[in-house]
């Protein structure tokens, strides 16, 4: 299996670098284990309905170091659960980057994404030719393409399931 292109709306457009994970579902609620209370919590503190705005194959678009702070899965929890497919961002802080990376979900880095983006444009992500396309005004920008052990990740649906692949016998 490997990654599918991706199609969706710019669901939030980040407008801060060095953005903590945390805010999107609020500090005082990382510790809630209900995935469908932290979806409903999501950006409550920025939007009020945002959760109930998010349509599947939606998209998160983030500034430079994009989940700065401690690496806590919460936030991100609750945007895969409300339907979020993707983060594409000018860069990522490197332990959310693993952190997301090893559970199967795509961080994106696109320099230039966050100016070439509003709020509800249409947003295409093309793996062959590494590149994201803002489908209201045309405009093309170059992804930094993932690592071979990265894109084994994503592929494979996070770290355990590529190691397995890789740890099984062949012929």
């Amino acid at each position: 299996m490997s990654l599918m292109n991706l199609h969706g709306r710019a669901a939030w457009v980040f407008e801060e670098d060095d953005y903590d994970i945390d805010l999107i579902v609020g500090v005082r609620n990382i510790k809630i284990t209900d995935v469908k209370e932290l979806a409903a919590l999501a950006m409550a503190d920025y939007t009020p309905g945002f959760a109930a705005s998010v349509k599947p194959g939606d998209l998160l678009v983030g500034g430079h170091n994009f989940g700065y702070g401690h690496p806590h899965y919460p936030a991100m929890r609750a945007m895969r659960h409300l339907g979020i497919t993707a983060v594409i961002a000018e860069s990522f802080s490197p332990g959310f980057f693993r952190g997301e990376t090893s559970m199967g979900f795509p961080l994106i880095s696109c320099p230039g994404i966050r100016a070439a983006t509003q709020r509800g444009d249409e947003l295409t992500v093309d793996w062959r030719t590494n590149e994201v396309k803002n489908l209201r005004s045309g405009q093309t920008l170059a992804l930094q393409p993932f690592s071979d052990s990265e894109r084994g990740m994503l592929d494979a649906g996070g770290l355990i399931p590529y190691l397995k692949r890789r740890m099984a016998p062949t012929g």
